[in-house]
């Protein structure tokens, strides 16, 4: 007689993948503060096999999900400077749209192995602004000065990148705020969610829009993503974020390198 347990299909085995995924994915963005679209893009390449265009579509959808939860209990705490935020704005929607659009003829050009190459050189070099955002907030505790006027012209670049690689927002918009603005901690991260919120929304609207989703993958992800994120907020006040953070900024240079390694 054949052992039963040999007789489930591979789909059965593999359909609670995506949600256990989507559940560490969220445990990790609410332990260590790490933005989503840096995580979840190379993860859902390396180990679904998802195509660069997808995986860089349901990034950005999973990412803006996770922050509305996340988001509201940092505008009602006053922790987001709304002046802050639209000049962040007014440089970010104009720069993702230009990158969802840049990623779309890319697409059709069908240069996989230069999107995969580009997004491995992203998610390496964001892990590798977060590596260096601990060490200088380590070392560096004075205020910036006021420079606020020149956020829109900062964000542009930041927004291009969040369109074509769902990633940075997080790393790069939370430096530009500690060097050009005076917000405490608290601000600049409340400020920063709600600025990755906006462009994560836009372009994952825009890649939504131009049928690059995977709903099938999505809906999983958002199921184990839900719970994720109300599991780190217990976890967060528990658990010392700063090593784990180091810990998954080396591990996502290397998934970074091993993107560019895959595409070579």
């Amino acid at each position: 007689m054949g052992r039963p347990w040999l007789s489930v299909s591979p789909a059965k085995k593999t359909d609670m993948t995506p949600v256990l995924l989507g559940f560490l994915i969220a445990v990790a963005i609410g332990v260590t503060g790490v933005g989503g679209g840096v995580i979840t893009a190379p993860v859902l390449i390396l180990f679904l096999g998802v195509p660069p265009v997808e995986a860089v579509t349901v990034s950005l959808l999973f990412a803006a999900a996770v922050k509305m939860l996340v988001a509201p209990a940092y505008v009602w705490r006053g922790q987001v400077d709304f002046r802050v935020l639209g000049r962040l704005l007014a440089g970010g929607i104009p720069g993702v749209l230009a990158g969802s659009l840049l990623l779309e003829k890319l697409s059709a050009a069908r240069q996989s192995a230069v999107l995969t190459t580009i997004l491995g050189v992203t998610i390496a070099a964001t892990a590798g602004f977060n590596l260096w955002r601990l060490w200088w907030r380590q070392h560096n505790d004075c205020l910036a000065k006021d420079r606020s006027g020149w956020l829109p012209l900062v964000a542009l670049p930041i927004g291009a990148e969040v369109g074509f690689s769902s990633a940075g927002s997080g790393a790069m918009g939370t430096l530009a705020l500690m060097n050009m603005t005076p917000l405490s901690a608290a601000q600049i991260i409340g400020t920063d969610i709600c600025f990755g919120l906006g462009v994560s929304l836009v372009g994952g609207g825009v890649h939504w829009s131009l049928l690059h989703s995977t709903p099938e993958i999505l809906k999983p992800l958002l199921i184990g993503g839900v719970v994720g994120g109300l599991a780190g907020v217990q976890v967060a006040s528990s658990v010392p974020a700063r090593p784990l953070r180091m810990v998954l900024c080396l591990w996502l240079v290397f998934v970074g390198l091993q993107l560019c390694w895959r595409a070579l």
